[in-house]
């Protein structure tokens, strides 16, 4: 697992430095949309309702439309106004006894390693949490977004769980459980008798996702025969993009730009981590090439544009050899 956060959490004068990773993955099975004709991807262009024109990442902003028809528009430095905890803190607000979060608030699990030399305030801090049976109530701050959260001991392991707003969580109310008659004594005897003779202890790998696999096998199967339904994908479509990837691409851009040139630009908000940024850099500096050969828009510095222009007339030249003019249209406007 690689860490996606690095701090250290703060309760009194005592602090822990601790790694973040998530501690939970989707094994869901991805699908692309694609033309049922021939299984060409179908790809997407953000296009500007007012002018028309297909809009570069680098020059979308984010709005908000009131009830009464007005839209106020936010830019990057508008959010870097907003309040927010310490990047590299998990500041602890308070310890509340485990059974008093509901659930229902949980969201997002994340395991904390220790990231010093001796652990030994780590250990201290999780064997605590565990005598007492309260969970810590922190801030934890990630990608520019405070979240409320709770700090618990696992198995002798630091875990984050981020937690709901309170006003995130809708109120039940339903007329129909209104004057409900209560059960009578005997139908609940029969109801516990039922249950007792159904109870086990809970272990999560009895349990399997029968729809994931039976649709790997139906896709496995699928590839084994061939058919009509199995498309040979093209080099230079296998290597492009869907537009969220393509916009986390341009935002990455902007970073590796403004830090180059020092120049220019909006600052991006970025993840705190440095390994993050490493990695973003190295993906910004292998992607963005193709993103401007594939979505054919002019970039923001007036070199690239001369570049990319240079680019355009051999990419034709070459795409005009390969395949019909038909194809070609659709790979641009992909």
């Amino acid at each position: 697992m690689r860490s996606i956060w690095k701090g250290a959490i703060a309760f009194g004068l005592v602090n822990v430095p601790v790694k973040v990773y998530s501690a939970t993955e989707s094994h869901d099975i991805k699908f692309h949309q694609v033309h049922a004709k021939d299984g060409g991807r179908i790809k997407y262009q953000r296009v500007c309702s007012e002018c028309g024109e297909v809009v570069p990442f680098q020059e979308i902003d984010k709005a908000y439309d009131s009830d009464n028809g007005e839209r106020v528009v936010l830019t990057d430095e508008d959010f870097d106004k907003l309040p927010a905890a310490e990047k590299h803190e998990i500041p602890v607000l308070e310890f509340v006894p485990s059974e008093q979060i509901d659930p229902m608030l949980f969201e997002k699990s994340y395991y904390l390693e220790p990231d010093s030399s001796s652990p030994k305030a780590y250990a201290l801090l999780a064997a605590t949490l565990e005598q007492s049976d309260r969970i810590a109530l922190v801030h934890f701050t990630l990608r520019q977004r405070t979240r409320l959260a709770a700090l618990r001991n696992r198995d002798g392991m630091l875990v984050l769980q981020t937690l709901l707003w309170p006003d995130e969580v809708r109120a039940a109310e339903f007329p129909s459980l209104d004057g409900v008659e209560k059960p009578k004594p005997r139908e609940l005897a029969m109801a516990e008798t039922l249950v007792e003779s159904m109870s086990g202890d809970f272990d999560p790998t009895e349990f399997t996702d029968e729809y994931q696999v039976e649709l790997r096998t139906l896709i496995d199967d699928a590839l084994a025969h061939g058919g009509e339904k199995v498309f040979q994908v093209a080099e230079s479509e296998s290597e492009g993009e869907d537009a969220e990837v393509l916009d986390l691409v341009a935002a990455l851009q902007r970073s590796v730009d403004a830090a180059g040139a020092g120049t220019g630009g909006k600052s991006s908000r970025s993840s705190s981590s440095a390994g993050e940024a490493t990695t973003a850099k190295k993906t910004a500096a292998k992607k963005t090439p193709a993103k401007k050969t594939t979505t054919g828009e002019p970039v923001a510095e007036k070199t690239a544009a001369k570049k990319t222009t240079a680019k355009k007339a051999a990419a034709k030249k070459s795409t005009a050899k390969k395949a019909p003019a038909k194809k070609t249209s659709e790979r641009k406007g992909a």
